[in-house]
């Protein structure tokens, strides 16, 4: 039997553009003498659909596309994923479910258990978890088909009853597939790494797993579909970031003709650059978009976002828009500059001075002149956000937000200024490996200009301010931001590490307060595996300070 693993970038709710592509594949994988292509979970309709899920014409069209793909299977069998209505009398109305089709027909129905429903899952918000788990039986072999959940934690779901390769087992299977929806962080290649070669050694069967690629507005998949002898060694590895089919042999219990390869590990700042890149490109070509505006200010932030935009993109399709105030020195400006040099970006220069001036005017009645505070300066920060927005309206431009993860986390940055944007793409990148970025970037020739990571932060947005006025130095904060937001540590937990008490305190009050404005900001791009958003669900008006 010659199996193709299809690790394809699917687009929510697009039923038409995914029903080709798997066709498509569908015929690529018969043209390599495939007897059976897997495609992914809920590769029908996209994952995660969300609240589409809600609607009845939503899961008829997810019917009818596997339908007409069930057409193409003449030759060739494949197995899909896909929402399916639940008939029984209890329960939710749908599964997560896989579609195994033959010879035009769908010949079975398989239906996830264990729902994630932690992070950014939701899945038993819509769906029934299964109860009963029967093989795939195909060119006399059993196949073993589960939907993620050969990657599950148990200790995740506290509606765990059993887990489906358990009940399976029993049937005496001769491999395993699992179809998954694995979202990328840029720690999870390793692990899922190792839950899928535990999986294989414990069940003591090959085991062949396929991963989605692509962005789903702040949900990347990072593809890296594999697949595993029954002694847990990884014969195989698909590319990471990329569309791609791979064709395997199975027999006399075997995947045939590979030998045992070991996993090279990328850097986890090449993963970020990579999944960023992608998460622009899809955010845009999904969206119907193809052109980006941004603000460049000579800093580093606003640098890394242009790069990787031109990199996503092209630099035709990106408008740099440089904003100097009264308070931005010249070498700011000639940093910016230099940039738009270097990746050949489009610019323009529109000085908000005489902007921030006349709503200093308009408001000095109104101000009692009372003296300059932070009033004024996010005031310059929202001209500038009604300048760039003013350039996306015009020339239907999307904005791009170039605030960092540390910026998101303390509150450090203005609401309908420098916060605003369509997308999120540094977000959930903390301002040290804003930096690392910014070297990796610049590994074969000089992109981001050295005076934009060498000098100080500043917003300026008054005489010689400095991000280090406000904000501890960004080694020790990204630390404790880390200990608090993706490690979840309590204010006591991270004071015993040896972190100066009054400092952490300080820190963790910055970031629950600031919640009011995360809740207003624009997606992020999700890289790590704690990200402002959906991910992270915090109430606004809550006391708890940890």
């Amino acid at each position: 039997m010659k199996i193709a693993l299809a690790q394809l970038n699917y687009h929510i709710g697009n039923f038409e553009a995914n029903t080709h592509k798997i066709i498509e594949h569908l015929g690529k994988a018969k043209e390599k003498g495939a007897d059976l292509v897997v495609f992914a979970e809920l590769a029908v309709c996209g994952y995660p659909p969300r609240d589409f899920l809600e609607f009845e014409e939503f899961i008829s069209l997810c019917e009818q596309a596997a339908l007409k793909i069930a057409e193409h299977c003449t030759d060739i069998a494949c197995i899909i994923g896909l929402p399916v209505k639940n008939e029984q009398l209890a329960g939710k109305d749908l599964f997560n479910a896989a579609y195994f089709i033959e010879n035009g027909q769908v010949r079975s129905i398989v239906r996830k258990a264990l729902l994630p429903n932690y992070d950014v899952f939701d899945e038993y918000r819509y769906f029934e978890p299964a109860t009963s788990f029967e093989c795939i039986h195909f060119k006399g072999k059993k196949i073993a088909l589960t939907i993620c959940e050969d990657l599950w934690n148990i200790n995740n779901n506290p509606l765990y009853v059993s887990n489906p390769m358990d009940e399976l087992i029993l049937q005496q299977p001769d491999l395993m597939i699992n179809i998954a929806a694995s979202p990328f962080s840029y720690c999870h290649d390793d692990e899922r790494i190792v839950v899928l070669a535990e999986n294989a050694r414990k069940y003591k069967l090959p085991l062949l797993y396929v991963n989605q690629v692509g962005a789903q507005t702040e949900i990347i998949f990072d593809g890296g579909s594999m697949v595993f002898d029954a002694k847990g060694q990884m014969l195989d590895e698909l590319p990471y970031f990329k569309e791609a089919i791979g064709l395997y042999e199975f027999k006399d219990q075997h995947i045939q003709h590979l030998q045992p390869l070991e996993h090279q590990p990328v850097p986890d700042i090449e993963q970020i650059h990579d999944a960023l890149i992608l998460g622009i490109k899809d955010y845009f070509e999904k969206s119907g978009f193809k052109k980006a505006v941004l603000g460049l200010s000579g800093g580093i932030d606003s640098a890394i976002v242009c790069a990787l935009a031109c990199r996503a993109l092209g630099a035709e399709n990106v408008m740099a828009v440089l904003m100097p105030s009264k308070y931005s020195t010249d070498h700011s400006v000639q940093d910016a500059l230099d940039l738009v040099k270097n990746i050949g970006c489009q610019h323009e220069i529109i000085p908000i001075k005489e902007a921030a001036d006349a709503f200093d005017q308009m408001m000095a009645p109104a101000f009692h002149n009372l003296p300059f505070n932070l009033t004024e300066e996010n005031i310059q920060a929202r001209c500038r956000g009604i300048v760039v927005m003013a350039m996306s309206n015009k020339f239907g431009y999307i904005l791009l937000n170039t605030s960092n993860k540390s910026e998101c986390a303390v509150g450090y940055g203005t609401l309908y200024g420098d916060m605003c944007g369509a997308i999120g793409v540094i977000g959930d990148v903390y301002k040290t490996q804003v930096y690392q970025l910014a070297h990796y970037i610049n590994k074969d020739a000089a992109v981001i200009p050295e005076n934009s990571i060498v000098k100080p932060p500043s917003a300026e947005l008054r005489p010689g301010q400095k991000d280090s006025d406000s904000l501890p130095d960004y080694d020790i904060l990204d630390q404790i931001l880390f200990q608090y937001i993706e490690l979840k540590k309590s204010s006591s937990a991270i004071i015993a590490q040896g972190f100066d008490e009054a400092l952490v305190r300080r820190i963790i009050k910055m970031v629950n307060t600031a919640e009011f404005k995360r809740y207003q900001t624009p997606p992020i791009l999700r890289v790590s595996p704690k990200a402002f958003g959906m991910g992270r669900r915090m109430p606004i008006v809550g006391k708890y300070l940890s």
